[in-house]
């Protein structure tokens, strides 16, 4: 017997009885998307890994450690995607669409790739819902943007979710804070882990962002990133600010936000959901307004965000609201004999043809057993068709639920359905 081959690590397979949560995520996204004026985008799963160093940062631990590649028949080096901003900012720069009207506004449902260490709301291929809004500096973006991610949070029903909100300046007041930082951790250089010892090097912020309990205790004493903000980034908040307020949205200032890539300024957000682990980060985004002229555009700002399909599960669930109404026949078709089976796949194509779910025996069952699946399914009517009913033109149909039947002209199902 030869051995079985499993799914890599990381990776999972969603079957029929856990798809419908996974589809009303999918529908949900789409229908708020459509009411903020947002299209949908697709780009490709794989791209050049100069993409990707250019865009989220050649030192960030996505591009260092986490990326999948491979080189193909023309020696060329490509990425499976580890994220998807920098492939809708490629396509928008490669088709010529900062002619367009601004702002540009996309969202995508896709699937990205990353060499992490599994574990609960985390996997090396994982499932995205995001968005990406380009043409506009104003905090104005910035608050529609949270709004479309507070909005679907709250269609979906999760209840346990709250919004926290920082800024990291901007290239102008950006490295006053970062010497700063580098000043305060360098005074605690023996205690940092390894990985915060390079981090410090090269990317500072990140540092802020480590989970282990000691960097994380030191990190808490570290400088505010709002404490050095110009004047502008200091506007740009207090605008965003008044602007959630206005709309109703709860937030929190929460200066350790700083977001894992490089292309990231001013606004920075995620919304953090209590109950489901250690990967309790639902949605994550910012603003970018250097990231299309860093991949060879015009200068377009920029800001979307990033939401994890199971993470949203992990949190619907969490909360009790991931109950799904099973999708369940209108009705079985139980024959008996090779012509029943004929008349039988007739009626069920006619009803599916007029939008209605039916089923019938195709497994050549006795009628108990097909009875017995008939109930599994949970149909609500069947219909047993044998010799005699066939000749005589008329079936019992029973109503599954009240236990009832009826006599009923066979060729009319539809419109006893119908009526039903």
């Amino acid at each position: 017997m030869a051995n079985k081959i499993q799914k890599p690590r990381g990776t999972m397979d969603i079957f029929p009885s856990e798809a419908p949560l996974w589809q009303k995520i999918e529908k949900t996204a789409r229908d708020v998307s459509a009411r903020f004026g947002f299209g949908e985008i697709r780009t490709p799963t794989f791209e050049e890994l100069a993409l990707f160093k250019r865009g989220v940062g050649e030192v960030t631990d996505v591009v260092q450690k986490e990326m999948y590649t491979f080189t193909d028949r023309e020696d060329r080096v490509f990425a499976l995607r580890p994220e998807g901003t920098a492939s809708v900012v490629r396509a928008i720069i490669e088709n010529g669409k900062t002619s367009d009207a601004m702002p540009l506004k996309y969202y995508y449902l896709i699937s990205c790739f990353r060499y992490e260490k599994p574990q609960a709301g985390r996997s090396r291929e994982f499932f995205q819902f995001g968005t990406e809004m380009f043409g506009t500096k104003d905090p104005s973006a910035d608050a529609t943007v949270i709004s479309l991610a507070d909005t679907l949070i709250k269609e979906l029903g999760i209840k346990n979710v709250k919004l926290h909100i920082n800024s990291i300046g901007c290239p102008d007041c950006r490295p006053k804070y970062r010497q700063a930082l580098v000043e305060h951790f360098n005074s605690h250089i023996d205690e940092l882990c390894d990985t915060c010892k390079e981090r410090l090097k090269t990317n500072p912020l990140r540092v802020l962002d480590c989970k282990s309990p000691i960097c994380s205790s030191i990190a808490k004493d570290a400088p505010a990133t709002i404490d050095y903000l110009c004047e502008d980034c200091h506007n740009h908040l207090e605008s965003l600010r008044a602007h959630l307020d206005a709309m109703g949205i709860e937030y929190t200032i929460d200066t350790k936000i700083v977001r894992g890539l490089d292309y990231y300024t001013k606004t920075v957000f995620e919304f953090i959901c209590d109950g489901i682990g250690a990967q309790s980060t639902v949605c994550g985004g910012g603003r970018y307004d250097g990231l299309m002229e860093q991949l060879g555009g015009p200068s377009v700002p920029g800001i979307g965000f990033a939401m994890g399909i199971t993470r949203l599960i992990l949190a619907m669930k969490e909360c009790g609201a991931d109950k799904i109404e099973d999708n369940r026949p209108l009705l079985y078709v139980a024959p008996l004999g090779t012509p029943a089976v004929t008349k039988a796949l007739e009626i069920v194509s006619k009803l599916r043809s007029a939008g209605i779910y039916a089923e019938c025996d195709i497994c050549a069952r006795s009628l108990k057993a097909q009875m017995k699946y008939a109930d599994k399914l949970g149909a609500r009517y069947t219909l047993i068709i044998g010799d005699s009913e066939l000749e005589s033109g008329k079936a019992q149909l029973k109503n599954m639920e009240k236990s009832e039947q009826a006599e009923i002209e066979i060729d009319n199902i539809y419109n006893v359905l119908k009526e039903a």
